[in-house]
């Protein structure tokens, strides 16, 4: 068996877009995989096409070889864009090398370590806020009571923790996205009465999460990290890519610091790892790839740190998450998005099994659901 054809598929995602790599075989089976960049999606695609010759041809059962042949074709371009698009071949091959085996791909790898996964709803209330015009059926979110009014919807919908942004109500919510990074009182309080909203809704057998993206340098994370430390956080989540700042912000508050979904490859994750920067360490599995996530959750396991994957994609990257998840020891918590564009449910073959917070682990061979591939038509990207 061969590989024939390496392609990338958009599909509009509203705000963005959802990107997968396809890979054909002249055998019939097909696999794919969701990649880690929303962002710069023509990106992606550039990368994947030059990484063709070096996959077409090739056993796609062969995992391991391809994906060191890939890295080595990219040998001078193995982070950012390079790794992703590495990262998404890879995956796409173990989902067909678990659907030439007949079975999951957490059993290529020695199988299941639990049979669900605690899950949290992230980006709470903030696509909502952000994009109302694809939430019309949900109450808008102006007011502190509205706030409040949805935390007891995430209760009400079986969750036991959400992930918020920072979000200061308004008529038009404010969006705290600045080039300067500074923090203004203003802000710093609006943080601490969302939090504490969230807190009075959902009581103290409930975890809450922030994350603050690149918004702040050390002193804002750490006047963040502290106002909220009387509401008990699971984690104030943050991106800086200094280890020795971020340890100032963990060292500085007893609020629990989660970081990293940015970094790529184990080399990356090492000296934050080290120094012990964070309580929590954040991979994007659709960034480093089966492969890599594993190897970095091991080094994060030496150093005595719990994982969590980075996954505010669609669907398809959910299923992804779950089978590296399922062997993954020292897991924490896995990330969802409960909100989404209104059409994400129709691009796949089958839905997350997800009750009371947690996701039952998927059972089909490979990866454990298709693309659509007539229903993504239908949502064409760039619009």
């Amino acid at each position: 068996m061969k590989i024939t054809k390496v392609s990338t598929i958009f599909c509009d995602a509203g705000w963005r877009a959802f990107v997968y790599v396809k890979v054909e075989t002249d055998g019939g089976l097909v696999g794919y995989a969701e990649c880690a960049d929303t962002r710069t999606p023509f990106g992606i695609a550039g990368a994947v096409r030059d990484l063709e010759p070096t996959v077409i041809g090739k056993d796609p059962l062969a995992v391991e070889r391809t994906y060191a042949e890939m890295m080595a074709a990219f040998q001078q371009n193995q982070d950012g864009i390079g790794r992703k698009a590495i990262a998404a071949i890879e995956v796409a091959l173990w989902d067909i090398k678990a659907k030439y085996h007949n079975v999951p791909l957490y059993e290529l790898f020695g199988g299941p370590l639990r049979d669900s996964i605690r899950v949290y709803w992230s980006h709470f209330g903030t696509y909502r806020s952000r994009t109302p015009e694809y939430f019309k059926n949900a109450p808008p979110l102006k007011t502190m009571d509205d706030y409040y009014n949805l935390a007891k919807e995430a209760v009400a919908r079986g969750y036991t923790a959400f992930k918020t942004n920072i979000l200061i109500p308004g008529a038009a919510p404010r969006r705290v996205r600045g080039f300067d990074q500074n923090i203004d009182f203003a802000t710093l309080k609006g943080i601490e009465n969302l939090i504490s909203t969230f807190r009075q809704a959902v009581g103290e057998n409930f975890d809450i999460m922030i994350d603050l993206n690149f918004n702040f340098k050390t002193d804002g994370y750490i006047q963040v990290a502290r106002i909220l430390e009387p509401y008990h956080p699971m984690w104030v989540e943050l991106d800086i890519y200094d280890p020795t700042a971020l340890l100032r912000i963990h060292q500085a508050s007893s609020s629990p610091i989660c970081s990293n979904e940015c970094i790529g490859g184990m080399k990356g994750f090492a000296p934050y790892l080290e120094n012990h920067s964070v309580d929590y360490c954040m991979i994007d599995q659709l960034e480093n790839g089966y492969i890599e996530s594993r190897r970095i959750a091991a080094l994060a396991d030496m150093y005595e740190t719990m994982v969590a994957p980075h996954n505010y994609y669609s669907h398809f990257a959910t299923f992804q998450n779950a089978q590296w998840a399922a062997v993954v020891p020292n897991l924490k918590i896995m990330e969802t998005d409960f909100d989404s564009a209104p059409w994400r449910d129709d691009i796949i073959t089958v839905l997350p099994d997800i009750k009371n917070g947690m996701l039952t682990l998927p059972k089909k061979p490979g990866i454990g659901a298709e693309l659509n591939e007539k229903e993504i038509a239908k949502h064409p990207w760039p619009k």
